[in-house]
């Protein structure tokens, strides 16, 4: 894992852990809680499309800082 991936994981991670709502990944067939660096760190980077699903009181909020952050780093989300 490189220095842009690292950083990638712990920026999400971060600002995932700032928000109530639950964040989950979903990657193909697997889910990723966002809030896990571990679960991110094995996943985050397979060149593959992700999609957000966030639920809970803050999430619009949630939402919108996540599409941000993934586009900073060149991390394709679906539009589901």
């Amino acid at each position: 894992m490189g220095g842009l991936e690292t950083k990638a994981i712990v920026e999400i991670n971060q600002l995932a852990n700032q928000y109530k709502s639950s964040i989950v990944l979903k990657v193909g067939t697997r889910f990723i809680d966002v809030k896990s660096i571990l679960g991110l760190s094995i996943t985050l980077f397979s060149n593959q499309v992700y999609q957000l699903e966030i639920h809970g009181p803050d999430e619009a909020e949630a939402k919108h800082a996540m599409e941000e952050l993934f586009n900073k780093h060149g991390l394709p989300l679906s539009e589901d």
